[in-house]
């Protein structure tokens, strides 16, 4: 499997240079050439198999030959052998042909557990292979933090530097980072918000001398790796609920791209999915962009869903590409478009054809709040604002309800106790290897948005 870049003008890549290489050198994102596809009777062959085994059957196009496939099989093995759930993200029911998938059953009790978890061990896998060290850059707007410290703490072959906005994830997902006390773990408070923290990550990579100097590399969902991993559950929900005999929906809270741009691909591979809905909170660019087809960068919002407290998508770009028959020029002109006025419009042709698999809702905090308050009173279940945005939205532009809906539940309800304590009047407790977390020393230091800070810091630290 070969890798080209969204924008055209970067080298042709396999799967381990992808892999370490994160943001392609001329700006944009590696996509594979081609999808591989599985035909009915090869996605009917996938039922009774573990989720570690439809992992396996998904991803390996992607990643085999350059990985053996009895390794490939061991770092998947591996990566999910610390999940609390042995389905590692079991499906509930909520409703009437109405499900949540439980995808915070990892270490870090978000959903981004499933792709870095297994993104930590390639990582070390490779440069173990190739004798290298790398210097891992990242931004969070809350849960990819957490995750990708933990998937490479206390390791010899990476350095990780992640940015979070100052005051802007909440305490929990703040200290999930913060008080792992390791040699080669940094954490940085700036003062911004999460957009700012994506920008300064971006005009890292694209100084290419100071990419190089640090041996550079991504754990964002620019990294294709990422997304590739997040493939996987779409594929072992639908089979739960009788694919590829019946068709199943998806509602995914949406904040950056990655996770509901993994779903379109899954229905590129052959997965029956009817409806992708991508469900925002106030913070509204997606669903904006795909009613009315113009991408206008607005003022983030902070939320209670914070996670999602987003304006610039850096995994939209992915589709763009493909809506666009992957003419890397189109995605220049949009992307300089975006970067010199804050705003881009997508062609009606090509909005016709998003609009073919994505719906799009805009969600209030009045109506997170009261999501989260019904679902605990109707089923019991205890959901985080984040899955609350994704419930709602299902519920209210669900097309077929003869068709199951899943909603990604993309972040135990712990994380976020104010907000569901609030509705619920239950405090949701962490779980027993999370429970002292606020007795935990804290380390991390606050910087200014401003580059050249970063890149000092950076250089004195690794």
């Amino acid at each position: 499997m070969k890798y080209i870049s969204t924008r055209g003008e970067a080298p042709v890549l396999n799967f381990e240079e992808v892999l370490l290489t994160g943001l392609a050198r001329d700006g944009g994102l590696y996509l594979p050439e081609s999808w591989p596809t599985f035909n009915a009777e090869e996605i009917r062959a996938m039922r009774g198999m573990s989720y570690q085994q439809v992992a396996f059957k998904v991803m390996s196009p992607y990643v085999c030959s350059e990985i053996p496939e009895d390794d490939f099989k061991d770092l998947i093995e591996k990566a999910y052998s610390s999940f609390r759930h042995d389905a590692i993200v079991p499906l509930s029911q909520i409703g009437s042909n109405e499900w949540i998938l439980e995808l915070y059953h990892g270490p870090t009790l978000a959903f981004k557990d499933v792709a870095l978890q297994l993104l930590g061990r390639l990582f070390s896998y490779v440069l173990n292979k190739r004798r290298e060290k790398i210097t891992i850059v990242g931004a969070t707007s809350g849960d990819t933090g957490s995750a990708a410290i933990d998937c490479v703490r206390g390791s010899k072959s990476a350095d990780i530097f992640m940015l979070h906005p100052k005051g802007r994830v909440s305490d929990v997902q703040r200290r999930q980072m913060t008080t792992v006390i390791e040699d080669n773990v940094h954490n940085i408070a700036l003062e911004g918000d999460f957009d700012n923290c994506q920008a300064l990550v971006k005009a890292l990579f694209n100084d290419l001398e100071f990419r190089d100097q640090i041996n550079l590399s991504a754990v964002n969902s620019i990294n294709w790796a990422r997304v590739m991993a997040q493939i996987v559950y779409y594929f072992t929900a639908a089979l739960a609920l009788g694919a590829p005999d019946r068709r199943v929906s998806f509602s995914v809270p949406t904040g950056n791209f990655g996770d509901v741009y993994a779903g379109y691909i899954a229905k590129q591979m052959g997965l029956p999915i009817e409806q992708l809905v991508v469900a925002t909170n106030v913070n509204d660019i997606l669903s904006r962009t795909l009613s009315s087809g113009e991408y206008k960068v607005g003022e983030t919002i902070p939320t209670i869903s914070p996670s999602m407290d987003i304006q610039v998508s850096s995994n939209f770009e992915r589709l763009l590409f493909n809506i666009y028959d992957g003419d890397g020029s189109e995605i220049r002109n949009l992307m300089e478009n975006l970067k010199q006025a804050g705003v881009f419009t997508i062609s009606d042709a090509q909005l016709t054809r998003a609009k073919e698999t994505f719906t799009a809702m805009r969600v209030s905090e009045e109506e997170t709040k009261n999501t989260i308050a019904d679902v605990f009173k109707t089923s019991g279940h205890m959901i985080d604002p984040h899955t609350a945005v994704g419930v709602f939205a299902a519920r209210k532009i669900w097309l077929d309800h003869k068709i199951p809906m899943v909603s990604l539940s993309t972040a135990h309800p712990a994380k976020f106790p104010e907000a569901v304590n609030e509705v619920t009047g239950k405090h949701p407790e962490l779980p027993p290897h999370m429970a002292d977390l606020f007795e935990r020393e804290e380390k991390f230091d606050t910087l200014a948005n401003d580059l050249a800070t970063l890149k000092s810091y950076i250089l004195e630290n690794i």
